[in-house]
């Protein structure tokens, strides 16, 4: 089965389209710049970058383009768009009534929409792309695959939070964590690799990138995630600030006289690293090469996102009564080996050590610790949209079944 696999965010599209039976991608790309000017990057396998100015004014004119590129005569993978069987979405929110992926049908579509105020930034992006894929391909199944859905295997101690329950049943304020479709695929994939047993592992995922996530995975299901009622809980993150004394909204409100949307486009925009830095950079990049050049600045925001990190595996490990295997995954958990030694170095309560020459390695996957280490660490690159495709083909053939 092919599935065009779309990945809708408030300004950018990424698209791929997968081959399920051999789960190779035959092509992929990104629209850029959506409401601004426009930009289309498309890319078959074995093929050249071909990089295309084209105005997008909305997600309807970018889905329109993806679907000239894949069809196009000279270099275009499909011969036509029957070929694609269905279409498989990232959604960002399902609230409280969509826990698990499912086939999008009205009640999908509206329940999407009144998740929006929990998502306002992707929910309606995610749901232009699903009509607009309705539309230029008719009568193909869309599959919904919601980021939330991984937390929603939580217990109740660990999604609710200790406020008024009437805000719980009202507006269904808990705990739902985000890079779902990420944790639980890096996840499996270190179960299978290291050989554990599904229904008897404790596993930490450490998904680490300018948006960052921790999750603790107990017998293949999540107990634990550090992002919350939005992706703004948890971590130090690029942009964001994670964890913090709620008060602080409050008394800067009243002091730099801001709203409190003033005070979350601080909190979302002007934080994190970038702001630890002193406005540098919200790229590790950057940032390890200013602290190799004796910026106190960028070290500082390097060392408190490590101690971040190094605290939820901590605070997993405590909840799951050990652990048995720590992923790293994400562009940072892929590529800083800096960040990796930094994380680790604070575990070695745990009996875990580090192989240096291995952790010189990136981008791929492979074992971190060395054989003696108490707990495997590894590095294991993401595949959300393949987890995508995986959802899509299993409910697809379900439906047809």
């Amino acid at each position: 089965m092919k599935v065009l696999v779309v990945n809708c965010g408030s300004s950018s599209l990424k698209y791929q389209v997968i081959d399920s039976d051999t789960e190779q991608v035959a092509a992929k790309g990104l629209c850029e710049r959506i409401g601004i000017d426009g930009r289309l990057t498309y890319q078959p396998a074995g093929g050249e970058k071909e990089v295309t100015d084209a105005p997008m004014p909305t997600h309807n004119e970018a889905i329109a383009l993806v679907l000239q590129a894949l069809t196009n005569p000279k270099t275009g993978v499909l011969k036509s768009l029957d070929e694609i069987e269905a279409i498989g979405h990232r959604v960002l929110h399902g609230g409280a009534k969509l826990t698990q992926s499912c086939i999008v049908d009205d009640d999908v579509i509206a329940a999407i929409d009144e998740a929006s105020d929990l998502g306002p930034l992707h929910n309606p992006a995610n749901l232009i792309g699903i009509k607009t894929c309705q539309k230029l391909m008719p009568g193909k199944p869309n599959v919904a695959v919601f980021d939330t859905s991984f937390g929603m295997t939580l217990p109740e101690y660990a999604y609710r939070y200790a406020i008024p329950t009437e805000y719980y049943e009202k507006y269904h304020v808990r705990r739902y964590g985000f890079h779902g479709t990420s944790h639980s695929f890096v996840s499996h994939e270190t179960i299978k690799y290291l050989n554990l047993d599904p229904d008897n592992s404790k596993v930490i995922v450490c998904h680490l990138g300018n948006g960052a996530s921790v999750s603790a995975v107990q017998n293949s299901k999540a107990v634990d995630t550090s992002m919350g009622l939005t992706p703004l809980e948890g971590l130090v993150m690029g942009t964001r600030s994670g964890d913090l004394d709620p008060a602080i909204l409050q008394y800067l409100c009243n002091h730099e006289h801001m709203d409190i949307n003033e005070m979350l486009t601080v909190l979302n925009k002007k934080s994190g690293v970038m702001a630890l830095s002193n406005g540098l950079s919200s790229d590790f990049r950057d940032l390890e090469n200013a602290m190799n050049e004796g910026n106190k600045a960028a070290g500082l925001a390097i060392d408190a996102f490590c101690y971040r990190v190094a605290k939820y595996i901590g605070a997993y490990t405590a909840a799951m009564n050990g652990v048995d295997a720590i992923t790293f995954t994400g562009g940072i958990g892929e590529n800083a080996g800096i960040v990796r030694k930094k994380v680790l170095a604070h575990l070695g309560y745990l009996g875990i050590t580090m192989d240096e020459e291995a952790n010189k390695q990136r981008g791929k996957t492979f074992v971190l610790s060395t054989p003696d280490s108490k707990v495997k660490v590894i590095v294991l690159p993401t595949n959300e949209e393949l987890a995508i495709c995986r959802d899509t083909v299993r409910l697809v053939n379900a439906a047809k079944a």
